[in-house]
Parts: C-alpha cells; structure tokens; sequence
C-alpha cells in the first residue's frame, strides 16, 4: 500500500512558517529514502532554529545537539514544541520535540552554555580542508533523489572515494519562509547531509539502506555564513550497525565534529 502524499507548501524555502510553533515543509525539505518524508537535515534545521528562539540568552550559546530520530518524518504540516529541561546559571538544557501525524517524529536536546573570553587559549587540532573555491562541483542528485539533495549546492575535494571525502554544502533556499534564520541554525540545517556524501556502497535496489538513528553535534565554536565544509569518514561494522564520522568547518575553519550511528539493511 503506497502512502499518501504530504499536502506541501510552495515556496523557495525548506518551511512555510504557520504560526504557533506549526510549520508546513516544501519540496525542498524532501526526504532521499522514502518521497512522502522530511530529510532529516532541514528538519534538524528548524528544530536548531525553535532551540535558538527559545528563551535566548545573550550569555549563552548552543554547544552541543542532540537528536533522536524516533520514526520515519512525514512531510507536510508539523509542529515542533520547545521546553526548558534544567534552568540554570551557567549552563540549561534545553528540549525540542517535532510532532507529526500525533506522534513524536524527533525529539532534540541542546546544551546552552555560557560563554567567556578563552581568546588566549583558542586552538584546534583538526586540519583546515580546501575551501569551496578548489574544489570541483559534484551533483548528488544523480546518486541521491529528493528534493532536499537536489536543492543543494556542493563542491567535492580530491581524494574522494568510498568512505572517505570532503564535501562543501550551500543552499540558495532559506530555511523559512520569513527569511530570518540565524546561521547556526541554517548550517546545522545541512549537518545530515554527512551520512551519504561518502557512502561506503551506492544507495538502491539490490545494495543496502544505511540511515542514521541520530544525529549527535558538538560545536566549540559558533559557525557563521552560508557554507558548510564536511569532512567524512564511514565505518561498517560486521554485526549490522554503522558509523559516519564529520569534523564540520564554515570559511574560517573547523568548528565542531558530528556522529550518526547507522542501521544497515539489505534492500
């Protein structure tokens, strides 16, 4: 029995805001494994984007993200639901839960912490990656369908290969339609994308299904601008569970790292 299609709205954007924490996605936010759900990127994206609103403090950031991916995400009209789990000082977690069809589709937990002047200490031990500029542009929608791959942008880096690569991601699309999406929000907005950017074996009929259950994001600092730059490895292991592994660079350089623990199925 085929599934209905989603009633999705027109735009060139990934949301239609409706108001009271309701959202109705587009084409653009269209899944790669089944046409009637959300790519978990977007939806990642606005979920980021409800945590980032919710109570902001100036003192405070968004360190560290969180999701877990209870289902498959429907398309269509949505609402995602925002609470404070652990008030506090100096740290709080925060929650967001995506709610579809009456059910919890993802559920989101970022820690906020407060920020200091470290600027005398700064360093990091990841590897700059080439920027956009030397890389060459690569066309995901002929290996990936839907439409939130086909509304990318990316540029892959040599030495690309099963498993390993590097990938700059950029989208022309806000992220809703009122246009006023922080770029923390918008860049982890394409996180997800990571899980299929160097695919151990091609997606399809006859090789297998690697989605992620989840989607872990650590950021010791905050991305800016519009590009994201990932830098991937996949690891299969024998029992059916895999890994994918990311360092996450924007055009200054590295800022966090993210990992998604993979289901892997025979197709």
């Amino acid at each position: 029995m085929t599934a209905e299609l989603p009633v999705l709205a027109e735009g060139d954007f990934y949301y239609e805001v409706l108001g009271g924490g309701r959202f109705r996605s587009t084409i653009h936010a269209q899944g790669a494994w089944n046409e009637h759900e959300q790519h978990m990127a977007p939806a990642s994206g606005i979920m980021a984007d409800c945590l980032d609103r919710h109570e902001p403090r100036e003192d405070m950031r968004m360190a560290r993200l969180s999701y877990e991916i209870l289902g498959l995400i429907p398309g269509g009209e949505f609402e995602v639901v925002t609470t404070t789990l652990r008030p506090g000082r100096t740290i709080e977690l925060v929650q967001a839960e995506l709610i579809a069809e009456g059910r919890v589709a993802i559920r989101a937990t970022a820690w906020r912490m407060i920020m200091s002047d470290t600027t005398a200490v700064a360093a990091f031990e990841d590897p700059r990656i080439p920027a956009p500029e030397d890389c060459k542009p690569y066309d995901a929608a002929n290996i990936w369908p839907g439409g939130y791959i086909a509304s990318l942008e990316m540029r892959i880096a040599d030495g690309h290969r099963a498993g390993s690569g590097t990938v700059w991601l950029h989208t022309e699309h806000p992220l809703t339609d009122r246009k006023d999406s922080s770029d923390l929000a918008r860049l982890v907005g394409l996180v997800d994308t990571a899980n299929g950017i160097a695919a151990r074996v091609p997606p399809g009929e006859g090789s297998y299904a690697f989605p992620n259950l989840d989607l872990q994001v650590h950021m010791y600092r905050r991305p800016e601008g519009e590009w994201l730059g990932l830098d991937n490895e996949v690891s299969f292991g024998t029992d059916g569970i895999g890994l994918t592994s990311t360092v996450l660079h924007d055009l200054t350089g590295p800022f966090g790292r993210a990992e998604q623990i993979l289901t892997l199925r025979k197709s």
